[in-house]
Parts: C-alpha cells; structure tokens; sequence
C-alpha cells in the first residue's frame, strides 16, 4: 500500500500498552529475547510460502502472508540501552535513538550497524512564545521528566502522573525543545547530527500540530539545508 514509503519500528515493549493483556511483565533482558526472535519469525514469513517458527517464545505453523510487498520494509531497532543497541546493529535495519549521544552511535556501529540509517527522537513543543510552549508541555507531557526504567515499567497512566508530580516547567524545558525560535530546534537538531545520527524526527508536543507543521515549513526546514551533506 506504500511502497518504498513505509518502515517497520520495533522495540521491547512498554508496560503501559502490554500489561492489559493480563501475561507477566518479563525483565528487560527477556523482552529483548522475545524482539530478536519475532523479528526472525518476520523475515521468515517475508520469504513466502508456508512457514513454520518453533522456538523459545513463539510457536508459528503454516503460516503464510498471501501478498508481500516487491520491497521489504526495513526494520528500525528502538535502543534505550547497550543491550538493545547491540541488537539494533546487529539484526535491524536501522535504529531509533533517543539521545544525542555518540557513545549509542559507535556502539550501534561495532555491532553491525555502519551505513545503516539511525533516526534521532527531537521532543519540541511549538507555541506562538515560550511562556506558551513551556505551559503546554507541562500540560501534554510531563513525564519527559521522568527518567530511567519508568518510562516502560510503569503500568498505569496514575502512575505516570504519580511520578512527575514534582515536574514544573522548567524541568520539562531541559527535555523539550520550547517556543517560536527556530534557531533553539536547529540547536537540538545539530546536537544529533554532531552525535552520528543521519536522520532526526520531530515530536510535536501538545495539540497544534497544525502550528507546528506551518511553522517547520516557513522557518525550520529551510534552517535545515545547512545540515544536508548533498
């Protein structure tokens, strides 16, 4: 349906979306074990005909997708940790990064990850002035706050609340990128790019998408050319 247009990201999960199912929460180490052999059950079922997985985790028997695409989708690896790193450049197609940091990037490298895309996560918060934008992503987004295992360990939405209680506006701002000034989000763009990272995407924070998708179009992408190294 999008052909050439379209990627598959994975990750380990968060409790938050998993824990409705009523199953165990496994630790970090297992749920990653789980990621590395579905995405070996993925690439089996991309090769057609009937397939059969046995494995440790999933049992899959004469299956088959009945209509694969002329171009597989790449697989995008989502890496909080070493470990995941490792996996993203060793069986993925790519990473996601949550954190301008080359350490991730010459990690991501060594384990099989040179020449593959790796897409950096920019938190912004766009708002016609920074008093505004600082409000909203209090509102919208508190737990940019909320650091560590938290962030997937926690089940419910209370908890979340819960947890960033203590957050005010300015600790949000030392996470998200606010206000109208497009030189502070080329700022945040840079620091990716200096870290390895070849691709950056945005996370519009709060309600006006519609705002921000003017205001990235009028202001913060032609700031974005410098960056193109074609």
């Amino acid at each position: 349906m999008l052909p050439g247009r379209f990627f598959l990201g994975v990750g380990s999960g968060e409790n938050l979306n998993e824990h409705v199912l009523g199953d165990r929460w496994p630790e970090t180490a297992i749920r990653q074990e789980m990621l590395e052999e579905a995405i070996e059950v993925i690439r089996l079922l991309w090769e057609g005909g009937l397939q059969s997985h046995h494995g440790k985790h999933y049992t899959v028997e004469n299956a088959r997708l009945y209509t694969l695409p002329e171009e597989l989708p790449p697989i995008i690896v989502a890496a909080a940790g070493p470990q995941a790193t490792e996996m993203a450049g060793k069986i993925g197609d790519g990473l996601f990064g949550l954190v301008p940091d080359s350490d991730v990037i010459e990690q991501f490298d060594k384990a099989g990850g040179r020449g593959k895309p790796r897409f950096g996560q920019l938190h912004v918060c766009w708002a016609t002035s920074e008093k505004e934008a600082r409000a909203t992503a209090r509102e919208w987004w508190p737990n940019a706050a909320v650091s560590g295992s938290l962030n997937w360990e926690l089940p419910l939405p209370s908890h979340f609340e819960a947890a960033s209680e203590w957050v005010d506006e300015e600790a949000v701002a030392e996470s998200v990128v606010c206000g109208p000034d497009p030189e502070r989000h080329l700022e945040g763009i840079e620091e990716f790019i200096d870290a390895g990272y070849d691709n950056v995407y945005f996370h519009q924070v709060g309600p006006d998408q519609e705002g921000f998708l003017q205001f990235a179009e009028a202001e913060l992408l032609p700031g974005c050319s410098s960056f193109r190294s074609d």
